[in-house]
């Protein structure tokens, strides 16, 4: 992971870049409707706990400047969380506790995160703009499970309500990349942008495409309209003993005020 991390911070300040112009600085947001599916548990032991589809709210601030080998930066901050109930022919185990079969088990999976961006513009030329840079994505959030479970004190074993917690507080490197196409003489702008992952025991991306739409665009501030679609997956292999194979996708509007 840290080979990654040196590879790409290597390759970015030793390639040609074109920065911005001027110092710009950039404020949006979205709400995305998305759906979840995926299992989720202890090694050897994931389940479908029935996720709920939810919406989720995602913001952002960057600043864009003029100054060569120095990176634009960027602070990004998704919520991610959902709730489940299922019920399993089988017990289950989870932080310690083993949770009886033939019982309803509710489930609470947050994994919410902030990134932190230092990205490069290669190229900006109005109606074609390409940035590559390195994404450390800050995990800030639990999992837990509650139910019946079987619970041993001084030798005496009972079956009572329980929690089981498991934290997800670990930083991942990714691949940032993002897009942007004018199309001439309409407001209207296609984008693509991403952070990627797949090493060691963890495969992740995070993707977003759509269209925005000029509203305001003159010296003082810009105003843009954004549609488009998002995906998440989650393959997370060992972050505090917690495994998972989940993927969020939807639908997203939002809007970006440049300065």
């Amino acid at each position: 992971m840290n080979k990654l991390v040196a590879t790409a911070i290597s390759t970015i300040m030793f390639s040609t870049s074109v920065q911005a112009d001027a110092i710009g600085v950039y404020l949006g947001g979205h709400i995305w409707d998305n759906e979840a599916s995926g299992i989720f548990g202890e090694s050897g032991g994931q389940r479908n706990f029935n996720l709920k589809d939810e919406q989720q709210g995602s913001l952002y601030i960057a600043v864009e400047h003029p100054l060569p080998f120095i990176p634009n930066a960027m602070i990004s901050q998704t919520d991610l969380a959902t709730k489940g109930t299922t019920e399993f022919n089988s017990d289950f185990v989870f932080d310690d506790y083993t949770f009886e079969a033939n019982n309803q088990l509710n489930a609470n999976f947050d994994v919410s995160y902030t990134d932190y961006t230092l990205y490069y513009e290669f190229f900006d030329n109005g109606l074609f703009s390409f940035d590559l840079g390195i994404t450390g994505r800050d995990f800030d959030g639990d999992v837990s499970v509650s139910g019946l479970a079987t619970v041993s004190n001084d030798g005496t074993t009972t079956t009572t309500q329980v929690t089981g917690s498991l934290s997800t507080d670990e930083i991942v490197p990714m691949l940032y990349a993002s897009t942007i196409v004018g199309l001439p003489f309409t407001g209207f702008n296609v984008f693509a942008q991403g952070n990627f992952l797949s090493l060691d025991d963890h495969t992740l991306y995070d993707y977003q495409a759509g269209v925005s739409y000029d509203v305001i665009d003159n010296l003082a501030v810009d105003v843009s309209l954004t549609l488009g679609y998002r995906a998440v997956k989650l393959e997370l292999e060992d972050i505090n003993n917690l495994y998972s194979n989940i993927e969020f996708e939807g639908i997203f509007a939002g809007a970006i005020v440049h300065f």
